[in-house]
């Protein structure tokens, strides 16, 4: 199997700033999260989470130990400009300045994600990702962050999952800012998108030898059956969930179909499309990621439901995670092929990957995730059969390093490779890391 892999194939894991970091002290402004963790009836916030502000040096020894080529995280917004624009706060930079430092000395090529979903509180105060303002505010935050880092960064995703963050922070309201309505996670969606293709110029110009790209989760989707009802509901699915944003980030525009039904039904204003706007989101990326967990069979009546990123809360059930997500690795095959021969990305790297199980250290202080390193396993084999399909994935990285704040589900899902003791906050390695170090390794 390792015969498949280009040797410059980049093995990684991943987290994000408000899930792990904690550390709200040295000037930090307020984020959505903060405000929505605070009004809303979650279990857990980001104050503390994995203490990663504080323990990021021994993480960091974590991964060299992993023996992983690269670390994907995220910049915290409100570290660097806490009032979303305008004042930089210096001890945010230095923060992410000694982490690419330690990284780098550890032999770890660090990727930077600049928004995973913790948009400055005093921008949503604004509008948030509805009021166009947002896309100069994220242009000149990525300007900051870019000339702070770019000496040393190559590697940037603009976005994280900019589905999840409008249509279900500002559709269905599930997630931070908690706003609803169509027009509002639409509204959101295009200015994020947007945003995305002006982020792409900005680094270009300040960093040598960028490598920029997004990440977009997908969803693979099947009909129940082959009644005509149950095939046209599949292919609205598919345009709800993945077309919107795969087809624009490609120069395509928004899919015809989905435009005309959401027109049709008063949701989509297309005065929000200003000259220009397609051009700038479809500008050429370096490489495409793609975050998979999961797949969906979608019958009528249904085609507009994902509540994916809404963990039940219930053991696994047989071919389930503990997010109660079906266990689907063929299909993420498929779409990584479906990718390549629709949209032709120049590369693709998979910037998510991963399962939740609660396995927790047994008396010797050891856990036995043989769950998640099934999972993984299948995962893996089912990126070697896409690339041997023609699919240029070029990376792999799983999700995630460490358990963390999985956002409204709190600590109660674990993805991590590692354990964290939600009350020392001591990190245990579990079964499955050591699977991923000997993975790695074996193909190298």
């Amino acid at each position: 199997m390792g015969d498949t892999l280009h040797p410059m194939f980049t093995w990684g894991v991943g987290t994000s700033a408000y899930q792990i970091e904690g550390g709200i002290e040295d000037g930090k402004g307020e984020s959505i999260w903060d405000r929505f963790a605070r009004d809303s009836p979650m279990v857990d916030d980001g104050v503390i989470a994995c203490d990663h502000y504080h323990r990021y040096r021994s993480d960091v020894a974590l991964m060299a130990d992993l023996g992983v080529d690269a670390y994907r995280f995220s910049i915290a917004w409100t570290r660097i400009l806490p009032e979303g624009r305008g004042r930089v706060e210096p001890r945010g930079l230095d923060f992410y300045n000694r982490l690419i430092d330690e990284l780098l000395g550890a032999g770890v090529t660090p990727w930077v994600t600049l928004y995973h979903w913790d948009l400055p509180q005093a921008i949503q105060d604004r509008g948030g990702w509805v009021n166009r303002e947002v896309v100069d505010a994220f242009a000149e935050y990525t300007g900051v962050v870019a000339d702070a880092l770019g000496d040393r960064v190559t590697n940037w995703i603009t976005h994280n999952e900019p589905w999840v963050a409008s249509m279900l922070g500002y559709q269905q309201g599930v997630l931070a800012p908690g706003v609803t309505g169509w027009d509002n996670g639409l509204g959101a969606a295009h200015h994020l998108l947007l945003s995305h293709g002006r982020a792409v110029a900005e680094i270009r110009s300040r960093v040598a030898d960028a490598r920029v790209g997004l990440a977009l989760d997908c969803r693979p989707v099947s009909a129940a059956s082959d009644r005509p009802e149950d095939l046209e509901a599949s292919v609205h699915f598919d345009g709800f969930r993945n077309r919107w944003f795969f087809d624009p980030v490609f120069g395509r525009g928004y899919p015809t179909d989905m435009a005309e039904v959401y027109e049709r039904l008063g949701r989509w204003n297309p005065d929000w499309v200003r000259p220009g706007d397609i051009e700038t989101i479809g500008t050429p990326i370096d490489f495409l990621g793609v975050n998979y967990y999961t797949a969906f069979q979608v019958s009528a009546g249904r085609e507009e439901v994902d509540d994916s990123g809404i963990a039940p809360g219930h053991p696994a059930l047989p071919g389930h995670t503990e997010m109660g997500w079906p266990i689907v690795p063929s299909a993420l095959a498929d779409f990584l092929v479906r990718v390549q021969e629709e949209y032709d990305p120049p590369s693709i790297i998979i910037t998510e990957n991963g399962a939740s199980y609660s396995d927790a250290p047994d008396r010797h202080g050891v856990v036995a995730d043989e769950r998640r390193i099934a999972y993984l396993a299948s995962h893996v084999a089912a990126v070697d059969e896409a690339r041997s399909r023609g699919a240029r994935v070029d990376g792999y990285f799983l999700w995630s390093l460490l358990d963390n704040l999985e956002w409204v589900a709190g600590f109660s899902q674990r993805f991590g490779l590692v354990w964290v003791d939600r009350q020392t906050l001591e990190r245990i390695p579990k079964a499955s890391f050591f699977w991923y170090r000997d993975v790695i390794a074996s193909r190298r």
